[in-house]
C-alpha cells in the first residue's frame, strides 16, 4: 500500500514538473516537438532511446500532428526483467516499432476528446481501450498521469505503464 502511495505521489510530482517545464517553454520560447519535449523533461530517457533504436526520431519530429501516450522511465522499469533490453536489440526492431507505434494515435487528441471515446486506433493498427472513472483516465491498464502536454507537432499524455499490443 505504501509503495502504491509513493508511486502515485512520484507520478503526480513528475506530471507537475513536466507541465511546469512545458509552461515555461510556452511563455516566450519556441514550442518544441514531441521528441525534444520528451528529451527536455528527463523522465523519458528509455522512451527516447527506444525511439532512436527504432529509427522513429525523424517521424516524431515531423509535421504530425501526433498524440503520444508516453510511458515514463519507471513504466519501462516495471516491465519484466530483460524486456527493454530484448526490444532494443537490432534483430527485434520490428517488435520495438510495433510497441512504440501502439503508443501513438494519429492526429491531435486532446484530453477532452479522449474522454469521449471508449477506444482509439493506434498508428500500429490495433485499438487501445479508454476508460474514464471520475477524474481518472486509463488507456488499457495504464493510468494517464499528465494530459495535454503540448508540442509543436502534437500532444503528449503521460502514462504510468507501457502498453503492449496483442
Amino acid at each position: 500500500m505504501i509503495s502504491h502511495i509513493v508511486n502515485r505521489t512520484f507520478f503526480i510530482l513528475s506530471a507537475f514538473l513536466f507541465s511546469a517545464s512545458i509552461a515555461a517553454h510556452e511563455h516566450g520560447m519556441k514550442k518544441m516537438d514531441i521528441v525534444d519535449t520528451a528529451v527536455e523533461n528527463g523522465s523519458f530517457t528509455t522512451l527516447v532511446a527506444a525511439v532512436q533504436a527504432a529509427d522513429l526520431v525523424d517521424t516524431l519530429k515531423g509535421e504530425g500532428p501526433f498524440t503520444v501516450l508516453a510511458p515514463t522511465d519507471e513504466a519501462f522499469a516495471a516491465l519484466p526483467d530483460g524486456t527493454v533490453e530484448m526490444l532494443l536489440m537490432p534483430e527485434n526492431k520490428d517488435k520495438l516499432i510495433a510497441v512504440l507505434t501502439y503508443h501513438v494515435l494519429p492526429g491531435k487528441a486532446m484530453a477532452a476528446d479522449v474522454v469521449q471515446l471508449s477506444s482509439a486506433t493506434t498508428v500500429q493498427g490495433q485499438d487501445v481501450m479508454i476508460k474514464v472513472m471520475g477524474e481518472d483516465v486509463m488507456i488499457n491498464d495504464a493510468n494517464v498521469v499528465a494530459a495535454d502536454v503540448m508540442a509543436s507537432n502534437g500532444v503528449i499524455h503521460v502514462i504510468d505503464r507501457v502498453i503492449l499490443p496483442q
